[in-house]
């Protein structure tokens, strides 16, 4: 009697889990089945606004070599990742962390980063170390002759702020015939804009919109959503004449509700990333496939998507032409 107790509660904080990532799943479909597509023919150009205060990138071909100007220390350790805060004063085009990340968090282990992208690692760190907790197994705990289920499992990732993240400059990118970016170069000054504007760098924004649209100002996904940055209807007030898909608006919309995310997960960039693509905290290998059995196989979340954005997309790597990543649990799905 005393053991069915703990079994009921744990079952409806499943339940209701499992309907709140009932909702998101649409998104999450119409995400994968437009990730993967090939780029699309170069768009005209569009009337584009100077940019305000960035100033002109470095033209090294190498990602960034030198760090900021902050004062921090060479190696950053984050025993709470709840603790830490944001940094408000990132500044769009100083150089990112040289050679690796920095950033070590203890219940995480060691972060793995290496100068070489591998399937499983890069200078952002090791795919199982960004997906921290992912596949861990819920501890049982004995007590007073009972059994507990602890809730506390899970995806739990380190804390990592946005000038902790080593980038390209998408300036710099684009000068590459290889950068996957070439259909976001019509854009790029926008990029600078928002990401000026919000804190961020411009090849993070470039790099949703990559995944989210292949570049293309013209995409509508299955639920309605607008253009490069597939924004949902909700966030359409004040587009010019009504138009969601204006590039200059809907870049902006994007990158403001991004930020918006990072400003609640208290700068938190990787938990804010999951988010941004379905995940949410304590996911589970079995969570994030359980749609595989479904009529909804493409309603899974990505396990690779940290690892492909954080040491592919924002180094200028095309993480599919590379096949970044170990689950591609996706992939059977298309077949």
């Amino acid at each position: 009697m005393l053991l069915a107790i703990p079994l009921v509660i744990l079952a409806s904080a499943l339940a209701v889990q499992a309907s709140i990532a009932h909702d998101a799943h649409n998104h999450i479909a119409r995400h994968h089945r437009i990730a993967r597509n090939p780029e699309p023919e170069t768009t005209p150009a569009v009337k584009l606004r100077r940019r305000k205060s960035c100033k002109t990138p470095n033209t090294s071909k190498t990602p960034t070599t030198t760090t900021t100007t902050k004062k921090k220390a060479a190696t950053t350790t984050k025993k709470d990742a709840e603790k830490a805060t944001p940094k408000a004063n990132a500044l769009v085009n100083k150089q990112s962390p040289a050679g690796t990340i920095k950033v070590q968090v203890d219940r995480c282990g060691d972060n793995g980063a290496s100068t070489k992208i591998s399937n499983t690692a890069g200078p952002n760190g090791r795919l199982s170390w960004l997906n921290c907790g992912l596949e861990g197994m819920l501890p049982l705990q004995i007590v007073t002759s009972l059994i507990y289920l602890s809730l506390d499992g899970g995806w739990n990732p380190p804390f990592m702020s946005v000038d902790d993240i080593v980038v390209e400059d998408l300036s710099v990118a684009l000068k590459s015939s290889s950068s996957p970016f070439h259909a976001c170069k019509p854009f790029m000054d926008i990029f600078y804009e928002a990401a000026d504007k919000y804190n961020l760098q411009p090849i993070m924004l470039a790099a949703f919109a990559m995944q989210e649209s292949s570049c293309d100002p013209k995409t509508v996904g299955g639920g309605g959503e607008q253009g490069l940055m597939q924004i949902t209807k909700d966030k359409c007030g004040g587009a010019p004449g009504g138009n969601c898909r204006d590039p200059y608006f809907n870049i902006m919309a994007g990158a403001k509700y991004f930020a918006k995310t990072l400003e609640n997960n208290n700068g938190n960039f990787l938990l804010s990333l999951g988010q941004y693509n379905g995940w949410s905290k304590g996911l589970t290998v079995e969570k994030a496939t359980a749609a595989r059995w479904t009529s909804c196989c493409l309603c899974q979340n990505n396990l690779d998507y940290l690892h492909q954005y954080m040491n592919g997309w924002i180094l200028n790597q095309n993480a599919y032409a590379l096949n970044l990543g170990k689950y591609h649990n996706l992939e059977v799905c298309r077949h």
